[in-house]
This record gives C-alpha cells, structure tokens and sequence, in this order.
C-alpha cells in the first residue's frame, strides 16, 4: 500500500464530506449530517475558514481523514479539537490511522497548542484502545451539552442585549 499524509484542498470537500457521513452512520446517527457542501468547502477554505484537516491517500484515494479546529481554553490558551478522526472501514488496521494521528500530533507541536481535546463514544472499543496507546486521559466527569440552530432560534433573551 502507498500511504500519503496530506492536508486537505478545497477538492478534497466532496469525498470528505462522504467520509463524515461515513462516520456518522458508524456511530449510529446519520441523520446529525445535515451541513452542505457548500458550507462545508467555504467554512474550510473560504474567506474565514474555521477548520483544517489532513487526509490519508491510500493508492491515490481517500481513504481517512483528521479534522480540527483552534480551541481556547480560559485555562490552558489556544488547543487544538480534533473535531472527527476516520479512517474508511475496510483500511483500519493497517496503520493509516496511526499515520494520521501522528500527523495530528506534530501539527499541535509545531503551532504549538497547549494539548489536544477530543471525544469518543464511550462504546467504540477500538477507538478507545486505539487512543490508550497514546495515554490519552479519558475525562469521565464532563457532560456534553449542545443546543440545535432550532433550539437556537427558540431561546428567548429578555431585553436584547447590545455590545
């Protein structure tokens, strides 16, 4: 197998997008994949992109992908989120994964973030086996919270406040 690293091109958006729906339905919720591409491609390379990410070619295809973005922490300063990690199915094992999460590993030091956050569903095994080789913290105590655009729109700010 030829292996290639690389980052992402504003071409790569289609098959990443494909990729993230391939996620998606491993983790038993494809219908949460309702960005389209345009949003996708333009929040990645448009005028104020919001993330980055590198993809794995395997024999000139594109088989994985990380994809981050900067987070701040009041705490710890700028870190990076590794927001999805993936690798096509038929590939795992065979250290593409590897490749890229090192490759994630190096773009921290390099723009030197205070450390990586991440999440992984606390039934994915292999991830979660995967991630203990690194000897990645496992922070039990935190619950996500999230609000939809739909819940957004219906949260009421009683009086409209001005910057």
């Amino acid at each position: 197998m030829d292996i290639a690293i690389r980052r992402a091109r504003r071409d790569d958006c289609g098959h990443l997008l494909e990729m993230v729906k391939g996620l998606a339905l491993y983790e038993k919720a494809p219908q949460e994949v309702t960005v389209t591409l345009e949003e996708f491609t333009d929040s990645g390379f448009g005028t104020d992109p919001v993330w980055t990410a590198f993809v794995a070619e395997v024999d000139g295809r594109l088989e994985g992908f990380a994809l981050y973005y900067v987070r701040f922490s009041t705490w710890k300063g700028c870190r990076m989120y590794l927001e999805d990690f993936y690798v096509n199915e038929s590939l795992r094992g065979n250290g593409v994964g590897t490749l890229l999460f090192e490759r994630i590993l190096q773009e921290a030091r390099e723009k030197k973030f205070n450390g990586i956050s991440w999440q992984v569903l606390d039934w994915n095994e292999p991830a979660i086996n995967f991630y203990k080789k690194y000897n990645a913290r496992f922070e039990g105590e935190w619950i996500n919270v999230s609000l939809s655009s739909d819940q957004l729109s219906e949260c009421l700010v009683t009086p409209p406040l001005h910057d």
